[in-house]
């Protein structure tokens, strides 16, 4: 009798070490849980190639449309996780280019109405010479109506204003791609006026609509 009340003690401690074993072993394998967890959320930063990055502009008046390009210098975008977490987009104005007319055709009078570079007109538009750049910075993403938006802002003319817009990513460890689908920017929330039926009376049918369609493509590599 005296010798099973001795052997009772010793089960109950082998019990309680035992357990406190398995709740190390545990603890352990929680611990590699959250660093794995860490590597697969870390910060991936992509550095932007302008050459493979642009802006596709569409603007239209009564008379017909017209459509053109303008470049990308400089950028990076940060992910997480594979979700957008930021990114920010040096816009060179200077690049404005039409792509519907041709050389000696129209183009070239219509770009330098654009950018500001005849005189009398330089602040019909964009005035480059006083607004040399563009700003497009993202501060996240989120879904909305089952798609994927991007939400940031734009500086044109030292304007900063919100903007949200509908985004499709690629991204697969060494490079990205994120282009945008079409929407628009009311012009003259950044003080580009020319032609607005919002802001000038008595235009009839010379006027140039308020809404500039846009769709941004950016490629970049990781850092």
């Amino acid at each position: 009798m005296k010798k099973a009340m001795l052997t009772l003690p010793l089960v109950a401690c082998m019990v309680f070490f035992t357990a406190c074993k398995s709740d190390k072993k545990n603890d352990s394998n929680t611990n590699e849980a959250e660093v794995v967890t860490e590597k697969i959320t870390e910060l991936v930063k992509y550095k932007i190639n302008p050459e493979q990055s642009s802006i596709d502009w569409k603007g239209s008046k009564p008379t017909g449309i017209h459509t053109g390009t303008i470049a990308i210098e400089s950028g990076v975008v940060t992910t997480k996780g594979g979700a957008v977490e930021s990114g920010n987009f040096l816009i060179d104005m200077n690049t404005i280019t039409v792509t519907d007319l041709k050389a000696g055709e129209g183009k070239e009078d219509l770009e330098a109405h654009l950018k500001g570079s005849v005189e009398g007109k330089e602040d019909h538009f964009f005035n480059v010479q006083e607004h040399p750049t563009a700003y497009l910075e993202i501060t996240g993403s989120e879904e909305k109506e089952g798609r994927l938006s991007l939400n940031g802002s734009l500086t044109i003319k030292g304007i900063k204003k919100d903007v949200s817009f509908p985004v499709n990513i690629t991204e697969d460890g060494s490079s990205i791609t994120l282009t945008t689908e079409a929407f628009t920017i009311d012009r003259t929330l950044w003080n580009v006026n020319y032609g607005s039926k919002s802001i000038f009376d008595n235009l009839g049918d010379k006027f140039v609509n308020d809404n500039i369609e846009l769709v941004v493509t950016v490629k970049g590599n990781k850092a």
